[in-house]
């Protein structure tokens, strides 16, 4: 069954909402039965969940930065999740299937930042419910909807056909200009710490500030920090950006 293989991948949930509306198609057409397509929805949803979230776990950002590859910035797509979860706590994996980006991200990052695996278990299962029976209904509801659109395609297949292969390559030429746009926020300035510890032992060492964005996940206010570092959230960064010194040349260190 479609909706159980893309499921239980867990990286394509566009494919399993076309999957889910399908079935719920079905449904209404009496071809499948109701529950036993959403217990196999739920099932797939919480196999895949629970794979990335014990790969997080364990993997932590290299599984984060991997996901996040295909993604035009990939600083920015990891933040942004890592924000959802900084402004809603850990409810976000109840709505997170619905949003783009951080639904690929969230059962990973869930992982990364230490959450119990049984609240983990009973958050994602509320999503995975709440996303199954939504877009079930999509397709239950919208059955002659569906029936006349596909019918339509077939009568226009290769209309359709055209019209799908410009859309891709329109597609690929906006990746490619928005590649070349954000290509030079890829290389991050770095320096080595031993001119760092050079700078701050000259009597330069005024007009520099150290800053720590290790993310919530990984920061324990109980360790010991680099000597006069200050600490700021990086997943609130618009925020936290007002208070630094604009006089001094400030030096990121993270995990």
């Amino acid at each position: 069954m479609k909706v159980l293989i893309t499921g239980g991948g867990g990286f394509i949930g566009s494919h399993l909402v076309e999957a889910l509306v399908a079935a719920g198609a079905a449904v209404a057409a009496h071809a499948l039965w109701g529950p036993y397509v959403l217990l196999a929805a739920l099932v797939a949803l919480l196999l895949g969940d629970t794979v990335q979230f014990w790969l997080g776990r364990y993997m932590g950002w290299y599984l984060l930065g991997f996901l996040c590859r295909v993604s035009i910035n990939p600083e920015t797509c990891i933040l942004r999740s890592a924000e959802s979860f900084y402004k809603r706590g850990k409810a976000t994996l109840v709505i997170a299937k619905f949003i783009p980006g951080v639904n690929t991200m969230a059962a990973p990052l869930a992982g990364s930042m230490k959450m119990r695996f049984g609240q983990f278990l009973r958050l994602d299962f509320a999503g995975a419910l709440v996303y199954s029976i939504t877009y079930l209904l999509v397709g239950y509801l919208s059955r002659d909807f569906l029936a006349a659109l596909l019918r339509g395609f077939h009568a226009a297949g290769l209309a359709v056909e055209a019209v799908v292969v410009a859309a891709l390559a329109a597609y690929a030429i906006y990746r490619v200009v928005q590649y070349r746009k954000h290509k030079k926020y890829r290389v991050v300035p770095r320096v080595q710490v031993q001119e760092l510890a050079a700078r701050l032992a000259s009597e330069d060492a005024s007009k520099v500030q150290i800053v720590d964005v290790r993310s919530h996940g990984y920061y324990d206010s109980g360790v010991a920090r680099i000597k006069n570092s200050i600490r700021i959230e990086p997943n609130n960064l618009e925020e936290e950006i007002k208070n630094l010194s604009k006089d001094k040349d400030i030096y990121l260190y993270c995990t």
